[in-house]
């Protein structure tokens, strides 16, 4: 159960243009951002943030959901795990692709700038941080500094949203717990406190 329940959007007809947009992108309106809604400025200057890092810039948005998802899987964050990994199966990754995101590394699935990306996700989600001058040099032979900026970029606003989530407990919609439950259950995933 959650720490503090969402509001409910019918009681937020301000924020309807934002959740329309949202539910577009995402098939849904995450419980958390219902749960920000309490402090609406957060919400406002939250969904801004998040737009900007998620849907612009020079990095594919592809991988910037494949990022979001290994630091979310690094941070333990069950909740922001099925949103990721939903929001890639959205943007077009296949489910073999997310669920070998588990294993990078060694997967074939994935390229050099790839993992390279999802390396520093990886460290950087851990507690402490992991990442090191090394994740950055792999980073520099694929992307310039500002395409490294974005990856970073993905990687603080998930950092956010896992403790955020967490925190909380925030609960799972049903859209990400299907999508989750059926590709990456077999990983350990499970809801844990976000059901």
């Amino acid at each position: 159960m959650s720490h503090i329940e969402p509001l409910e959007r019918g009681a937020l007809p301000e924020f309807e243009p934002l959740f329309d947009l949202v539910e577009a992108s995402m098939g849904f309106v995450p419980n958390s951002f219902l749960t920000m809604a309490r402090w609406p400025e957060l919400l406002q200057s939250f969904s801004n943030y998040a737009g900007t890092v998620m849907n612009s810039g020079e990095v594919s948005t592809e991988l910037k959901q494949l990022v979001a998802f290994v630091v979310s899987q690094s941070a333990g964050c069950r909740y922001c795990q099925a949103h990721t990994s939903h929001g890639a199966e959205k943007k077009g990754i296949t489910a073999e692709r997310i669920a070998a995101a588990f294993e990078f590394e060694t997967s074939p699935l994935f390229d050099a700038a790839e993992k390279a990306a999802l390396g520093l996700a990886l460290h950087a989600g851990m507690v402490p941080n992991a990442a090191e001058p090394a994740h950055f040099e792999a980073l520099k032979d694929h992307f310039s500094e500002r395409q490294i900026v974005e990856i970073v970029a993905v990687l603080a606003l998930f950092g956010s949203l896992n403790r955020w989530n967490d925190t909380l407990a925030t609960m799972l919609e049903d859209e990400p717990t299907t999508f989750a439950t059926s590709t990456l259950q077999n990983h350990g995933w499970t809801l844990g406190k976000h059901g």
